[in-house]
């Protein structure tokens, strides 16, 4: 082996990000929703009246994968989809006032999965951790790039 297994961090990332995605299931599941519509309805609360492509983005998810969470989260009546106002190809999305409350149900209780990572860590240390990640990311970007 090239690498021993102890010398390898991506199954401990991998591990605390399925970690991380259960806990925030189980937190949403409660208001009806999954992580991804979650995230969509978190991301339109900031930015309303964005586009499905600029969502995917923001969500860090494939159009694809967004047009089907816009789907739902539109036949429940949380978001609504408008034509925009010069560019009528482009529909901006909304979310609508039982969005809203969802949004809020979930976020009272996955906010409880943040606090307790940010409760694990001292302001420092949460700071480092931010800036490890990036790096890991860049790295990992590099090491994609060369193959």
């Amino acid at each position: 082996m090239s690498m021993p297994a102890s010398e390898r961090l991506g199954l401990d990332i991998k591990r605390t990000e399925q970690e991380l995605m259960s806990a925030k299931n189980a937190a949403v599941r409660a208001a009806g929703l999954t992580v991804p519509q979650y995230a969509a309805l978190y991301a339109l609360d900031g930015n309303p009246g964005m586009s499905a492509a600029a969502l995917a983005r923001a969500c860090l998810v494939t159009p694809q994968a967004m047009t089907v969470v816009l789907r739902n989260l539109e036949e429940h009546a949380l978001i609504e989809r408008t034509p925009h106002e010069w560019h009528r190809h482009i529909k901006e999305v909304r979310l609508t006032a039982a969005g809203r409350g969802a949004l809020t149900a979930a976020d009272e209780r996955a906010v409880t999965v943040e606090r307790a990572i940010a409760a694990a860590l001292t302001a420092d240390e949460r700071d480092t951790l931010r800036d490890l990640l990036k790096r890991v990311g860049v790295a990992i970007g590099e090491a994609a790039g060369k193959l």
